[in-house]
């Protein structure tokens, strides 16, 4: 059996990291040579909330060779046409590409290599490349999870190898919801990534600011109206029910909505936004595959929305230098309070 991790950056060097101490064959495949020459000599070191060094076998696309049974994708939804085509032919008779993207990418990636070829994956979870080869975990080991799904005609022995993959890591849920799945986690992104990228802070500073979390939790209503006018039933994270936790109609529930985020965000409070990461690298992010989406989806249910309209706006002006990384930018919301 044949895995491979494509775009091993700050996610799937953990994720390599660890299927590689348990002793599951993997290459973990990215295009940064600082980073593949790091991880050939020295092992993938991660750090934060843990602390390990594992040898890891790190190769560049272009060393890829044969077939293989599982490819989980990693990388930016920005290439998913040009990186899924060049994929596809790499993939055995019953190979499968997981996508462990953000935003929902499955159908496109499906229209590529077919339903019976597509899984996906919600990452639970946090982590940033802090130095080449050296990745840090910002979440708690004790709230780390996968939740996967997959597309009709996926069988039941693929589901099965894939989990005991992820297995390899932390506890992994199957999802029969994947769409409600990957809703909660578009959620989640977009009020959390996207305000932590407006303001240029981690998780846990949207969180615990008495300004972000008046805009945070209209964030999340929106995303909440949002996925219910398109039928999407909203999947429990970590056991939780989010649309009954921040979901408000009057003033004291959103309150409450208020006062219960830095609790929810406790454990995952060190995150950095991948979207963040990349504007510091000088990198196009992908807005408009986290808040974008949710936009694209209100105005095709009619559904207004005009905080992650906002958060969109704002993130592409920083993404253009027009704007600052700064705490500052939240009151550029102040209008829609």
């Amino acid at each position: 059996m044949r895995c491979a991790i494509y775009g091993a950056g700050s996610l799937g060097t953990v994720l390599g990291a660890y299927m590689s101490k348990a002793g599951q064959p993997v290459e973990l495949v990215n295009r940064n040579k600082a980073h593949i020459q790091a991880l050939r000599e020295k092992g993938a070191h991660i750090k934060g909330t843990v602390d390990l060094t594992v040898p890891v076998n790190a190769i560049f696309p272009d060393e890829m060779s044969g077939k293989y049974d599982v490819i989980f994708l990693m990388t930016k939804q920005l290439f998913n046409e040009e990186v899924v085509t060049s994929l596809k032919p790499m993939l055995s008779e019953q190979g499968v590409i997981v996508t462990l993207q953000n935003g929902i990418p499955e159908p496109d990636i499906a229209n590529i290599v077919g339903q019976d070829h597509t899984m996906g994956c919600v990452v639970e979870w946090g982590a940033t490349l802090s130095a080449p080869g050296e990745s840090t975990l910002t979440s708690s080991p004790d709230s780390l999870s996968f939740h996967m799904g997959k597309m009709d005609g996926i069988t039941d022995e693929q589901v099965r190898l894939v989990k005991q993959l992820l297995e390899t890591m932390c506890p992994v849920y199957v999802e029969e919801n994947l769409i409600g799945a990957r809703w909660s986690k578009l959620l989640i992104n977009a009020t959390f990534s996207g305000l932590g990228t407006v303001i240029g802070g981690l998780f846990g500073d949207v969180s615990e600011d008495k300004a972000a979390r008046k805009v945070a939790v209209r964030c999340m209503k929106e995303c909440i109206d949002v996925g219910h006018a398109a039928s999407a039933v909203f999947a429990p994270v970590q056991g939780k029910d989010i649309t009954k936790l921040f979901y408000y109609n009057g003033s004291l529930k959103r309150a409450f909505a208020e006062f219960l985020l830095p609790i929810a965000m406790k454990k995952h409070r060190g995150i950095e936004p991948s979207m963040l990461q990349d504007l510091k690298h000088g990198k196009p992010c992908e807005i408009d595959a986290i808040n974008g989406v949710v936009c694209k989806w209100g105005k095709k249910c009619g559904v207004p929305t005009p905080i992650n309209d906002r958060i969109v706006e704002v993130v592409k002006k920083e993404q253009a230098g027009e704007l600052s990384l700064s705490k500052d930018n939240i009151h550029l919301f102040d209008d829609l309070l």
